[in-house]
């Protein structure tokens, strides 16, 4: 028996889904071996949420924390998952009875929803007074499984707003649906981006095997 690292963060290719209004990923050629260059360089272009990816609290809170300025010991150590997949949205009591620890995932019917499918405004989302229980009980990240946190198109985008004040870690458009319920090693590593409000990241969930 060993532990299994699984990547559980969405492949950046072109034609991904990406949310409505930002560009679309790209990866363009800067020089091609092909082409007679010494080498093979490419290009991206993205938005900051992108693909699976962080929130840090500057992207709602014109107060609030850069990613630089987040304290990276939130990256590592275990996740309790909880599966929802029946809700329509995620309230308090979708969360379950007992206490939360400080880093919490939601897998929800988001995540049978292929990541290159078009986007879907009626995802599972964390509705506001959710957002309360976990900023309550010290939640410092939640992660989704899909590409916000919140409701399309929230009223006064509360659930941000409750969350990214408090410096909860936001992370979205995690890949779980090969995952139940439980408590799982959990690394999320975003790129190292100065003064940014989010950052595309990698993410690993750990499997005994």
């Amino acid at each position: 028996m060993g532990l299994k690292w699984v990547d559980v963060s969405i492949p950046m290719r072109e034609g991904m889904t990406v949310w409505p209004g930002d560009p679309p990923y790209s990866l363009s050629p800067r020089s091609r071996i092909a082409a007679g260059a010494g080498c093979n360089v490419s290009c991206l272009s993205f938005s900051t949420h992108t693909g699976t990816h962080v929130d840090a609290p500057w992207h709602f809170e014109e107060g609030g924390k850069r990613l630089h300025e987040m304290d990276t010991s939130v990256f590592f150590g275990d996740a309790l998952l909880i599966e929802t997949e029946g809700a329509s949205h995620i309230g308090p009591a979708d969360l379950g009875p007992a206490a939360l620890p400080s880093r919490v995932l939601l897998k929800t019917r988001n995540s049978t929803h292929g990541h290159d499918a078009p986007f879907m405004k009626d995802y599972v989302a964390v509705e506001r007074e959710a957002a309360e229980r976990m900023v309550d009980e010290g939640v410092r990240l939640v992660g989704v499984d899909y590409l916000s946190v919140a409701p399309y198109k929230q009223e006064g985008q509360e659930t941000h707003h409750i969350l990214l004040r408090a410096n909860v870690l936001v992370v979205e458009g995690l890949r779980l649906g090969s995952f139940s319920q439980g408590t799982y090693p959990f690394v999320v590593l975003p790129l190292p981006l100065v003064d940014a409000d989010g950052a595309p990241c990698r993410a690993f969930l750990g499997r005994e095997e």
